[in-house]
């Protein structure tokens, strides 16, 4: 057996989420199914994030096994799977990497940007929120690095989840503006479901003025979802970067 790990992104628009659903096109049924058309076997992958539906990625990973029976990857994996899989889905590289590694729990790092539109644009109406009310960004700066020092983020948790604790640790959250675009960006070793919509909805309510860091903190320390504010939109969400360390990649099969 030997293992493999993809490095893949994603339009979340054409996917209910990156797990397998019921009578739903997701991102791991399509890799599942590209793979396994190429192995000539059944594969099954185990991902690094499980993104919701409309959510984009532009660095995701997932590992797979393949045994001797099946084919093995060749110079040109990258390019078979592409030539499989749908335009919202592509194939960045394939690495072999140690028969213990773990996408999920071997990773030690995420990063997830969110982008609001501050004007009606076209171009930009499926990756970003339109949300034209003005925003003070500096007081939205200042409540997110309350983040940074804080533990259990269960307020900002979906409330049916199987997790068994809700500690993350962020090591960075901001907001910058570029043209008509509002980015935050928020880095840290997990998520909980639905937190980094969850934690940009509470942050617009400080930024439009109703609430100021105070109620940040009461509102973390509530551990009660309905304290935060409402979740944004999905299709403003896109992962950006899982970091591992950089003894997990023994060798690229192919770029």
């Amino acid at each position: 057996m030997s293992r493999y790990l993809l490095q893949f992104s994603y339009d979340g628009g054409f996917f209910h989420g990156f797990q397998i659903q019921q009578n739903a096109i997701s991102v791991q049924s399509e890799l599942e199914k590209a793979l396994s058309t190429i192995a000539g076997i059944s594969v099954d992958l185990v991902g690094s994030s499980r993104t919701d539906t409309g959510v984009h990625a532009r660095e995701q990973f997932a590992h797979f096994d393949i045994f001797e029976e099946a084919n093995q990857p060749k110079v040109d994996w990258v390019y078979r799977l592409n030539r499989i899989l749908p335009a919202s889905l592509a194939i960045q590289a394939v690495y072999q990497v140690p028969d213990d590694f773990h996408a999920r729990f071997d990773a030690t790092g995420r990063t997830y940007e969110y982008r609001i539109s501050q004007s009606k644009d076209p171009f930009s109406s499926e990756y970003a929120y339109w949300f034209e009310a003005p925003l003070n960004l500096d007081a939205m700066n200042q409540a997110a690095q309350i983040f940074l020092n804080h533990r259990d983020f269960q307020s900002f948790s979906k409330v049916k989840t199987d997790v068994t604790t809700f500690d993350c640790q962020i090591s960075r959250a901001e907001w910058k503006k570029e043209g008509n675009l509002l980015i935050f960006t928020i880095q840290g070793n997990r998520f909980l479901r639905g937190m980094v919509r969850a934690v940009v909805g509470t942050m617009i309510e400080i930024g439009l003025g109703k609430w100021d860091q105070a109620d940040l903190i009461r509102i973390l320390d509530a551990k009660d979802r309905k304290q935060a504010g409402r979740a944004v939109p999905a299709h403003g969400l896109h992962l950006i970067e899982v970091a591992y360390p950089e003894i997990t990649f023994v060798s690229k099969c192919s770029s």
